[in-house]
């Protein structure tokens, strides 16, 4: 009786570690985006991602740990999981005179909600691929979208230089 009683203890410090890992690999790979974000002085960042994160890998962690939990549950469950960051992305998103801003932020938000459930599930290539690909768009294509609204905001040379 006893030993069953340890090996009880035992699988549940195990799993204890487990879900621990699970939502520390959700919090580091929300980081760099975290950052990226606050960085470029975004209404959401450095806290606000890990967060995302951390909450979505823990509500997946907790919808599959449920007794009876099935592939329909899981789906139920996703599905609200979605709902509820696309609630929290639309919070980044402004609009006023000039146009509409943070909507690259609102994205990265809900992927990092994917990411979050991703780690939650076990399915890592998919939270470091979508990771790396967030990120990557932030770095690479933001430099191209500057020039093109400096493009689009500045007067044309030609029609002020006064002759031919």
């Amino acid at each position: 009786m006893f030993s069953s009683v340890g090996e009880m203890i035992n699988s549940e410090i195990q799993s204890v570690g487990s879900d621990i890992l699970h939502l520390g690999i959700a919090y580091a790979l929300a980081l760099p985006i975290g950052w990226d974000r606050e960085r470029e002085a975004h209404s959401a960042g450095l806290r606000t991602f890990p967060i995302v994160a951390v909450a979505a890998c823990g509500f997946t962690l907790l919808g599959t740990a449920l007794p009876g939990a099935s592939t329909e549950v899981t789906s139920r469950l996703l599905q609200g999981l979605i709902t509820g960051i696309g609630f929290v992305g639309g919070g980044a998103i402004l609009r006023d005179r000039d146009g509409v801003t943070g909507t690259a932020t609102a994205a990265s938000i809900w992927n990092v909600g994917i990411v979050g459930a991703s780690v939650g599930l076990g399915i890592y290539h998919i939270a470091v691929v979508l990771t790396l690909f967030n990120l990557i768009t932030l770095k690479l294509l933001t430099p191209f979208k500057r020039r093109i609204v400096d493009l689009e905001t500045k007067p044309d040379q030609d029609t002020t230089s006064g002759g031919s």
